[in-house]
This record gives structure tokens, C-alpha cells and sequence, in this order.
């Protein structure tokens, strides 16, 4: 399958001479995954991470933040479509026939042209189990770090239970507005559609550094209960991939809360669907690392060796894919950082997991190994005598729409 049927010419562009507050608004339509910057060429495109993330003045001409994103030719395959959009971190990429753009493909249009073909697919095989949360009492001061320590955009809020969830990307047209609020000290700004905001007793007034100063703080101290969307939409472990991506289009969103005997115990995003259509078939299977800059004293090719050394041992399982994410952390000992690995393997049998923390990646994935060995032997100890499915059968019936392609 292919992205040319997916490939849409109504997206919003701007021209880079533009300044960027002409983006308030623009991203409070939650379909707005990025926008194009095009002028006599096309020049770039502009990422809601990408605002979320970094200071910008208001006057800033949007061309000096266009960024250059994987271009994709008009007969992509979908599947590699979704990989250069997890590596990129875009969620929409441009299409181009030779030197000629075409128009764009989002995440969404492909999660809704492969819906169909993830019944197969469950939640608890794409999603995040490790639960970051915060307190709908604390601000929104507190919960910027949390977003950039654990490099994630979706904070569900907790209040004795999840009350609703803060998204990075959500918080973007409240990024712009205060950039242009403290251009120049102005008391009222500019509202989500664009409007002027009159100041107190209708006139603007104008207060250079003290007024930007103070309207910052205003917005630290924001409580969460303010800014989180609720109530959250959750979802299941159990449910099937689709169920999560129809549940995701009800409500506008790109992550649902995952609960587990009656408790929230993980997220899903749309990072986690785009990341199921990338596994490959056991003949050409990939091991997918994350964070390999992290890598010390081995490599890609020693690590493949280890997740192919599971296939040979006495499991009674054959791993169908593997995934590796690597995190680092502030701690250090002797000049080496902590590093937190967790591996992951999909396998005829399951998925399996196993983490692990040491001083270097080689120690955290030698103790995330020992966690999944564990866990393995557990399985063989325990596993009740079933008849497999058909090997090839399982492969056609799960991921048959593009091997198909």
C-alpha cells in the first residue's frame, strides 16, 4: 500500500515572511497536526512540538522556523511513511512528484485508511506502561519538567483518580498568545480565533519588560485543573487497536489513559499505532532501538545478535518483533550516566518485557535482559499446552494489509 490515495491538498500554509503570532488559533484544531510554509517553493513545515518547545519572539518571520522534514515520494510505502514520521517526530510530511509538491500525508490519514486492519492488534501491545502523571493541584510551572524529563507530550491528571490529561500540544496556542500579549506589555492579547482582547476598561496599554515578566508568571502558575482537557477518554488493555483509534476520532484527541482491572495503568498515543505498523515479518524483522546515541561500548549489529539469541533458546516462542528504548537520566557515577532500558518483545506467545537501570546502556540493557530471561522461564514454567496458530497464517491475518502493498 501506497500514499498516493492518502495524499490531501487542503492543509494550512503560511508565507514565510509571516510573522508567527499569525499562528494563534491555528493549532486549536486538534487535526492541525503541522503547518506548511510555502512561498514562491515550498520552504518547510512548522510542528506543534516544535512551538510547544522553544522560545520565539511574536514578530519572528515564520520562514526562519520552517525545518525540512523527510519528503516523501508519491509512491511511499505506507509502512515506511509511518517510520520516517516516529523518527522526524512529524506528523505530517510533504509529497512530492520529482521536484513538484503534491501535497501533504498526516498520521491520521493513514491510521484511518488501515483502521479496517487493526482487529488483530491489541492495546496491550503498542501501549506505554510506565504511567507519568501530576496533580490537578499542582501548576503548570510543575508540569512543564515533567513533559521535558520524561520526553513525553501526554500527562494524564490525577486527583485520587484521572480526572483528565494535559497535553504538550494543547498548551501551544497558550504559548503563542502569551508571546504576543508581552510584546510590548500589552494587557489584553489576542484570543484563540484571532480576536484582540480589549485590556481593563476596554483600552490596550503598553508595558514593556514588567508586562511580559508578570504575564509568564501568570501562566506558571496556571493550576493543571485549568488546562487539562476532561473528562479523559480511556480505554481497555484488552480492547482491540481499532477500538482505540475510534475512540481516539471521538473525541478529537491523539492519546487515551489505558485501564487495567479497573485502574489507569498506562497511555496509548498515536506515536504507539504508527509504531505498530512498522513491525516486520519475521524474514526481514528489524530490531527498532531508541535513543541508540546512547550506546556505549556496543552496537546495533551485537544487540540484534542478543534478540535473535532469544529465538534459539527452549521457549517454545518465536519473536516477531523487538523494541529497545533507552533513557537517560540526571544521575551519574564516575562520569557515566544512569541509563534506564527497556526491552520489548513481541512475540507468537505474547509480549514479554523486560527493564532494567545501570551506569551506561550496555549494564541497563545487560539488567533489562536478565528481567526478560526471567520472565521467559516463567512463561515456559507455567504456559499451558495450546496448538499455535499457523505461523504464516498469524502473520497474513495480522499485518496482510501491507504485505499486501
Amino acid at each position: 500500500m501506497n500514499v498516493e490515495p492518502l495524499i490531501s491538498t487542503e492543509f494550512v500554509s503560511y508565507d514565510p515572511a509571516e510573522p508567527i503570532s499569525r499562528l494563534v488559533g491555528t493549532f486549536a484544531d486538534p487535526r492541525v497536526r503541522g503547518v506548511v510554509i510555502i512561498g514562491d517553493t515550498y520552504e518547510g513545515v512548522v510542528s506543534r512540538r516544535q512551538l510547544a518547545t522553544s522560545h520565539h519572539q511574536p514578530d519572528q518571520r515564520l520562514g526562519s522556523l520552517a525545518v525540512s522534514v523527510p519528503r516523501l515520494r508519491i509512491d511511499e510505502d505506507v509502512r515506511r511513511t509511518a517510520q520516517l514520521m516516529i523518527h522526524s517526530d512529524a506528523f505530517l510530511l510533504p509529497v512530492f512528484e520529482q521536484d513538484e509538491f503534491r501535497g501533504v500525508v498526516t498520521a491520521d490519514a493513514i491510521v484511518e485508511a488501515v483502521t479496517d486492519s487493526l482487529d488483530e492488534v491489541d492495546v496491550v501491545d503498542v501501549w506505554s506502561d510506565e504511567l507519568v502523571t501530576i496533580s490537578a493541584d499542582n501548576t503548570f510551572g510543575q508540569a512543564l519538567p515533567q513533559f521535558r524529563r520524561n520526553r513525553i507530550a501526554h500527562l494524564p491528571v490525577v486527583n485520587g483518580s484521572v480526572v483528565g490529561i494535559l497535553s504538550l500540544y494543547d498548551l501551544v496556542d497558550l504559548r503563542i498568545r502569551e508571546m504576543t500579549r508581552s510584546q510590548g506589555g500589552s494587557g489584553g492579547g489576542i484570543d484563540s480565533f484571532g480576536g484582540e482582547i480589549p485590556s481593563e476598561g476596554g483600552r490596550s496599554r503598553r508595558g514593556g519588560h514588567g508586562a511580559r515578566d508578570g504575564e509568564l508568571a501568570r501562566m506558571l502558575d496556571l493550576p493543571v485543573r485549568d488546562l487539562m482537557a476532561s473528562p479523559v477518554a480511556v480505554i481497555e488493555a484488552t480492547a482491540s487497536l481499532r477500538s482505540a483509534v475510534e475512540a481516539m476520532e471521538d473525541v478529537g484527541g491523539s492519546s487515551l489513559v489505558v485501564i487495567e482491572d479497573d485502574e489507569a495503568a498506562g497511555i496509548v498515543t498515536i506515536t504507539d499505532i504508527l509504531e505498530a505498523l512498522t513491525w516486520e515479518a519475521p524474514e526481514r524483522r528489524g530490531v527498532q532501538i531508541y535513543g541508540i546515541d546512547l550506546l556505549d561500548d556496543t552496537n546495533y549489529d551485537r544487540i540484534v545478535d542478543m534478540i535473535d539469541r532469544f529465538d534459539d533458546r527452549d521457549n517454545n516462542l518465536t519473536v516477531l518483533d523487538a523494541r529497545i528504548h533507552l533513557h537517560e537520566h540526571d544521575e551519574t557515577l564516575r562520569g557515566r550516566r544512569l541509563i534506564m532500558a527497556r526491552i520489548r518483545l513481541h512475540t507468537d506467545r505474547g509480549l514479554f518485557m523486560g527493564t532494567g537501570e545501570g551506569y551506561g546502556a550496555t549494564h541497563a540493557i545487560r539488567e533489562a535482559r536478565a528481567v526478560l530471561d526471567r520472565r521467559l522461564l516463567e512463561h515456559k514454567e507455567h504456559a499451558r499446552s495450546t496448538k499455535p496458530m499457523d505461523y504464516e497464517e498469524r502473520w497474513m491475518k495480522r499485518f496482510g494489509w501491507w504485505m499486501d502493498g
